[in-house]
C-alpha cells in the first residue's frame, strides 16, 4: 500500500482481538485506564486503538467500545483527512505535518516518550471544527509486544485565547504608538497644560498595556522599563487622584502623609504606581465600611519605603501564600494576580522589595522598598 508518512499495514481479525484482550486483561493498564481522569488511549504497533478510558469514549460520543477498536487515532477523532488514502490515518499527504502522527511514529521508532501539539480539523455533525490537542505518546511492552500509551489534552481554548491576546496586544500597541506620536506633536506645535496632560496620559496608557501584556505572558523580561526622575509629591498625588473616585474606596477613608520629603525618584512611574495601586486596593478590600487605610513614606537606612496599612490581620494559613500567582481568598475567576504582580514588577524589574507584616492586634502593613541608589539627591 502507498503511504505519505507512516506504514500502512493494520492488524486484523484474530491478531487485533488478541491484542485487545492482552491489554484489557493487563492489571497495570486496567488500573491506569480506570484511574486517569483525562483522555487516555492505548495503541498497538500499527497505531490502532486497542483500549481507552471512559473519558476518551465520551469525547468520541460512542457508547460501545467495539465501535472504535481497530481505528487509528485520526479516524476515531474524525479528522477530515483521515480517509484521503485507502490505508487511512497516518498515510495521507497531511500526516507528515500532523503533531499526533509525528509523536506516535517518533515514539515507536525511537522507543521513547514524545509530545507534540496537534492542530486537528474534525468533522462534527457535517461541519469542520478546529481542535488543538496536546498529544503525548509513551511506549510500553507487554508480553514482548510494543504498545503506546496516548495521553491527550484538549488545549483548543488556550490556543484560541493566546491567539486573541497576541492579536489584541499587537493592534492596541500599534494604535497607542500612533496616539503617543500624535500627542507629542501636539505638545510641540500647540504647547498647553491640556496638551501636556494628553501626552502624559497616552504614555501612561501605553505603559499600562505593556504591563498587562507582561502579566498575560508571565514573563517580566518582555517589559522594558523607562526610568525618569519623579517627585514623591507627584507619586502621592497620582494615588490621591486615582482613589478619589475608586469603587473600592467608597465609604472608606484614606489617610495620606501631611509632609513629604522633596525627593525625586529615578524610576518607571507606571510600574511604581502599578505596585502601589495594588497595595492600596488590597488594603481597601480588607477594610470594612467607614474604616481607614493609611499611606506613608519613609526615607532611611539607604531605602525609600512606601507603606500601606489596614486594620485587618491576615490569618497565618493564608499569609504563606499571599504572593502566589492565582491564589486568592475571593471566589471570582481571574483573582490572585494583584499581589503576584507586586512582586513581579516591584522586585524583578524595579529592583526593590515587597514585604508585609500582619497581626490581629496591629493590622497589616504592606511595604515596597527601593534601594537608595534608585534615587537622586533631594531637590
Amino acid at each position: 500500500m502507498d503511504t505519505y508518512f507512516a506504514p500502512a499495514e493494520k492488524a486484523k481479525g484474530e491478531e487485533l482481538t488478541a491484542e485487545i484482550e492482552m491489554v484489557c486483561h493487563n492489571p497495570v493498564l486496567e488500573g491506569l485506564l480506570c484511574s486517569v481522569s483525562g483522555l487516555l488511549a492505548v495503541l498497538n504497533e500499527h497505531r490502532q486503538l486497542v483500549a481507552f478510558n471512559d473519558t476518551f469514549m465520551q469525547m468520541l460520543g460512542i457508547h460501545d467500545a467495539q465501535q472504535a477498536f481497530g481505528l487509528r487515532l485520526g479516524e476515531a477523532l474524525e479528522c477530515i483527512h483521515a480517509h484521503d488514502e485507502p490505508a487511512g490515518c497516518g498515510t495521507t499527504k497531511f500526516c507528515p505535518t500532523c503533531g499526533a502522527a509525528i509523536a506516535i511514529v517518533s515514539s515507536l521508532t525511537q522507543d521513547r516518550p514524545v509530545e507534540r501539539m496537534c492542530a486537528l480539523s474534525a468533522n462534527r455533525d457535517g461541519q469542520s471544527v478546529d481542535i488543538a490537542l496536546l498529544v503525548r505518546s509513551y511506549p510500553i511492552r507487554i508480553a514482548g509486544k510494543i504498545f503506546l500509551l496516548i495521553f491527550l489534552q484538549d488545549i483548543s481554548r488556550q490556543q484560541q485565547r493566546a491567539a486573541l491576546e497576541r492579536a489584541f496586544f499587537h493592534d492596541v500597541n500599534n494604535m497607542l504608538s500612533a496616539l503617543v506620536w500624535a500627542s507629542e506633536l501636539l505638545v510641540q506645535d500647540n504647547p498647553s497644560v491640556l496638551a501636556q496632560n494628553i501626552y502624559e496620559a497616552s504614555l501612561r496608557l501605553h505603559s499600562e498595556v505593556a504591563i498587562q501584556r507582561c502579566l498575560s505572558q508571565g514573563d517580566s523580561s518582555s517589559y522594558q522599563p523607562v526610568r525618569r526622575p519623579v517627585n514623591l509629591k507627584q507619586i502621592l498625588g497620582e494615588l490621591y487622584s486615582f482613589f478619589a473616585s475608586h469603587p473600592a474606596a467608597n465609604k472608606k477613608k484614606i489617610e495620606f502623609p501631611e509632609d513629604d520629603p522633596n525627593i525625586s525618584i529615578n524610576t518607571d512611574l507606571s510600574l511604581l504606581l502599578h505596585v502601589l495601586f495594588n497595595m492600596v486596593i488590597n488594603a481597601l478590600e480588607a477594610t470594612g465600611e467607614a474604616g481607614t487605610v493609611k499611606i506613608w513614606c519613609e526615607h532611611k537606612g539607604g531605602q525609600m519605603s512606601f507603606n500601606v496599612w489596614n486594620a485587618e490581620g491576615i490569618p497565618q494559613e493564608i499569609s504563606h501564600r499571599i504572593f502566589q500567582r492565582n491564589f486568592s481568598t475571593k471566589e471570582q475567576a481571574g483573582r490572585g494576580i494583584g499581589t503576584f504582580s507586586m512582586k513581579l514588577f516591584g522586585e524583578k524589574i524595579l529592583g526593590g522589595r515587597v514585604t508585609f507584616s500582619t497581626s490581629q492586634e496591629e493590622g497589616t502593613v504592606f511595604t515596597f522598598s527601593l534601594p537608595f541608589e534608585e534615587f537622586s539627591s533631594p531637590l
